[in-house]
């Protein structure tokens, strides 16, 4: 292990902590994750410094943090309506659309997150682990300590109860069967295949 490396990153990186810490409370919007969000940052900047020393750590390492928060937005497939208003703190660059579509794109983010946040802890969790942050079914299992069965069914759960929230109780597969056929028709025959 390399002494000098861990007394320069002690010194140079850890002595930050406070101000990433608070950083991060700012501006990612999930706050169950600062602490694993702030340890992939260390890493980040570890193994980069292993390499080569930055001339100017601290700024190195907000840089490592914005870069870092970036990939996580991108990666995600739902993104909470908190996550949308702190997204000029990150420097990312958003294309322009009309304030018609971004006021529709917010009322729809609202209704989703307030939908996420009506599911159950567990389920909830189990979602974001494997939709939001690609965990494989093994691994969330491990991790919250239950079995992949479990896991399984908590997912189609949670999809299910959101959908709900959206189409209203039963109507999922009546939606979906109405937009396969390519018209709007609710017909006792499109009704009998629902159930």
């Amino acid at each position: 292990m390399d002494d000098s490396l861990d007394n320069w990153f002690i010194r140079e990186i850890l002595a930050h902590e406070s101000a990433l810490t608070r950083y991060l409370s700012r501006t990612w919007y999930r706050r169950d994750e600062i602490h694993d969000l702030r340890q992939d940052i260390y890493v980040r900047v570890y193994e980069a410094a292993a390499k080569a020393r930055p001339l100017m750590p601290k700024s190195f390492m907000f840089t490592i943090a914005r870069h870092l928060m970036t990939d996580r937005l991108r990666r995600a497939r739902v993104v909470s309506i908190d996550a949308v208003g702190d997204m000029d703190a990150l420097n990312v660059l958003v294309d322009e659309v009309s304030p018609e579509r971004r006021l529709s794109a917010r009322q729809e983010l609202k209704h989703l997150t307030d939908a996420f946040d009506r599911l159950p802890d567990r389920c909830r969790e189990v979602l974001w682990l494997r939709r939001v942050e690609e965990l494989p079914q093994k691994e969330v299992a491990l991790r919250m300590g239950i079995g992949e069965k479990t896991v399984e069914k908590q997912v189609a759960k949670g999809m299910r109860l959101i959908a709900d929230y959206f189409y209203g109780p039963g109507r999922v597969h009546h939606a979906h069967r109405r937009s396969e056929a390519g018209h709007g028709s609710e017909d006792g025959h499109d009704q009998q295949q629902a159930d």
